[in-house]
């Protein structure tokens, strides 16, 4: 008697095979339990809870979301699937949180100067190239900064590799005072 095989056409097989995976990520997303994220301290980089995990949300509490809303920054990005609605590409996920004082942040923020910048993969989602990150301050009077941020001017000016984030060349950096 001769053998029959079945064949399952490969198109089949990548959809289920996507449609298995969107499945899983999505259990594993809402039924992860919520992780808060460790509080940063003055010049040291916010880490963000490992993948897989949601932060606690709240308004001083770090989370993962597709997109930065207005008003914050983030420390943290990932390439994930969480966000590309089902798809079978991934998409960049960030670790969302309110600026804060001393805070690593992947952006600058109004309200905000900066005293140091460094060179970093943490903020490009995965990728095998690195961005900067900011060392977020509440600006005063005395303070030597990076940039010089609304309702301030400068006294002062002076070359320092602190705020070229880690090149061999220097930058600017401005003495602040409060208008």
């Amino acid at each position: 008697m001769p053998r029959t095989t079945f064949r399952v056409p490969r198109t089949l097989l990548a959809a289920t095979a996507t449609a298995a995976l969107a499945l899983a990520t999505a259990l594993t997303t809402a039924t992860a339990p919520a992780v808060a994220a460790p509080a940063a301290e003055a010049g040291t980089i916010a880490q963000a809870p490992k993948a897989g995990t949601t932060g606690a949300t709240g308004a001083t509490s770090g989370f993962w979301a597709c997109s930065v809303p207005s008003g914050y920054t983030y420390t943290s990005s990932r390439s994930s699937y969480t966000c590309s609605g089902g798809s079978s590409y991934r998409t960049t996920e960030f670790y969302v949180q309110p600026p804060a004082d001393g805070l690593w942040a992947c952006t600058t923020m109004p309200g905000y100067t900066h005293t140091g910048v460094m060179s970093s993969y943490t903020c490009s989602g995965g990728g095998s190239y690195t961005t900067s990150q900011f060392l977020l301050r509440k600006p005063a009077t005395g303070m030597w900064a990076c940039s010089v941020p609304s309702g301030f001017t400068y006294t002062a000016t002076q070359q320092s590799h602190t705020c070229s984030g880690g090149a061999s060349y220097t930058t600017t950096q401005f003495l602040l005072r409060a208008l």
